[in-house]
């Protein structure tokens, strides 16, 4: 057995322990049977549903460990049938809806959800592909600080998706005498996740949030003092990291300096995704809605885009990008697992939430949020936080002027659930949709990127964890 098989096995037995562990906490803050859970219902004025066993989680918890472990100990297999397996979880959870709980609602609430989600990361990936960027110049520490800072900038603008989509390929070309798995880890931290916490643009929580009634210019007005101490911290990280692991390359190579664009006409497309994302009913009340279908026609545009701007883009850029559609589809197909399986542990951590919400403390909400946005949804995760802080007011999260109120009233729980939603998804391959189009994209490349726990328990906890507890100290602790 190799060393590195042997210390993915042992990587692995901690990341199991810690999981186990999690779940004995979870289930002792869940710790109802389905008898239970149907004797709080009934005495639940708000609830509108039955809430499902709890056993029900565990398809959830299967996909995980498969992902974790499918790559590792049984790759030919995974790669093979991993969108079976993914699909056969779904179906076991959807069967149990429609037949058990008669509940169709939250089926086709998912299945909205989930195509608006493949709808923004395909139109963003495949507009992406058509645009080439060369950077012609010598790959330092400095250099690529400030790449990364640039990408968590734009990533404001163009969503953490359209950023990663936009700058993976040019950086790990502009590294590529001296690219290492962590130049990508922290590229999935800095620009994928918590770049994207100051505009409802940035991350589809906090967009969500946006469409909910919170104002758009509240969370760079109320967040950036939250974000620029983190995104240091991050960035000195990664500084330190690339200093002590700096190699020249042994040939000379002349640098221009120079950074070459080319795809100009795809920019065009991006911007159209961009604005399609506020071609919603509740933003423009004249946009029609096409209720009852999964989809509407900001959905319509974006795959307008995928098909229009692939038939349209230059082949020498696509044959440059090494361009195809297996990222894509890799995360289409894991992800109707993880939107299908997910959906009994939402509703059963909403309700926990909405239990014990008026106990909570702001510290509470980031990192209950935080945790949560790792290993679930970190959207419907910030619309259940969002739910339980409001009703400490008696707040409802589904009326408009309620949010409003609540952010005048106090927004010290609107704070930490929005800086958690987001930053805490860079914790997990799963935590964002970009995570996965970015590692999926890097082991294209040739990287050998670290399997699902190492990625956790090497690089996560030590690097992350410390710097996030850092910011409840600074920000939440104590207040609430």
């Amino acid at each position: 057995m190799t060393i590195k098989k042997t210390k993915d096995i042992f990587l692995f037995s901690l990341f199991l322990m810690f999981f186990l562990n999690l779940k004995a906490v979870a289930a002792q803050i869940v710790n109802h049977s389905a008898a239970d859970t149907a004797m709080k219902i009934m005495n639940s004025e708000t609830a509108a549903h039955v809430l499902p066993s709890a056993y029900m989680v565990i398809p959830f918890i299967l996909l995980l460990l498969m992902i974790a472990t499918g790559p590792l100990f049984y790759k030919h297999f995974w790669e093979n049938h991993y969108p079976k397996v993914s699909l056969l979880l779904s179906v076991v959870v959807i069967l149990y809806y429609i037949i058990f709980l008669n509940n169709t609602k939250s089926l086709l609430h998912t299945l909205t959800e989930y195509i608006s989600f493949i709808a923004l990361l395909s139109s963003l990936f495949v507009a992406s592909g058509g645009i080439l960027i060369k950077v012609d110049k010598k790959s330092t520490p400095l250099v690529n600080v400030i790449f990364l800072l640039f990408g968590a900038v734009i990533s404001n603008i163009v969503g953490t998706t359209g950023a990663s989509m936009l700058l993976i390929r040019p950086f790990i070309k502009m590294n590529k005498n001296r690219i290492r798995p962590y130049h990508i880890i922290f590229f999935i931290f800095i620009v994928s996740n918590i770049g994207g916490a100051l505009t409802p643009i940035g991350d589809p929580p906090l967009f969500l949030g946006f469409l909910s009634g919170v104002p758009f210019f509240w969370v760079i007005d109320n967040v950036w003092y939250i974000w620029i101490p983190t995104l240091v911290l991050v960035l000195l990280a990664f500084y330190l990291f690339d200093l002590n692991n700096k190699k020249d390359s042994p040939t000379k190579v002349e640098y221009s300096g120079k950074i070459h664009f080319k795809g100009y006409k795809n920019l065009i497309y991006l911007l159209i995704i961009v604005i399609a994302v506020f071609i919603d009913p509740v933003v423009i009340p004249w946009v029609p809605s096409l209720y009852p279908l999964p989809f509407g026609i900001r959905e319509i545009i974006m795959f307008a885009v995928v098909i229009v701007s692939y038939k349209t883009a230059d082949k020498e850029i696509l044959k440059d990008n090494e361009f195809d559609f297996e990222p894509i589809k890799e995360v289409a197909y894991l992800f109707i697992g993880i939107f299908a399986t997910m959906i009994p542990a939402l509703q059963l951590i909403a309700y926990e939430a909405k239990e014990f919400g008026d106990k909570l403390s702001a510290g509470v909400f980031y990192w209950a949020t935080g945790i949560l946005s790792a290993i679930l949804d970190n959207t419907p995760t910030y619309m259940n936080f969002l739910s339980a802080a409001m009703g400490k007011y008696g707040l409802d999260v589904t009326v408009k002027s309620n949010v409003q109120n609540f952010v005048l009233v106090d927004d010290i729980y609107l704070k930490a659930i929005s800086v958690a939603a987001v930053f805490f998804g860079s914790l997990t391959y799963i935590g964002n949709g970009p995570n996965f189009m970015v590692k999926s994209i890097s082991e294209r490349a040739g990287i050998e990127m670290p399997s699902f726990f190492t990625y956790i328990v090497k690089y996560s906890v030590i690097i992350l964890l410390p710097i996030f507890t850092i910011i409840w100290l600074l920000f939440f602790y104590g207040k609430g």
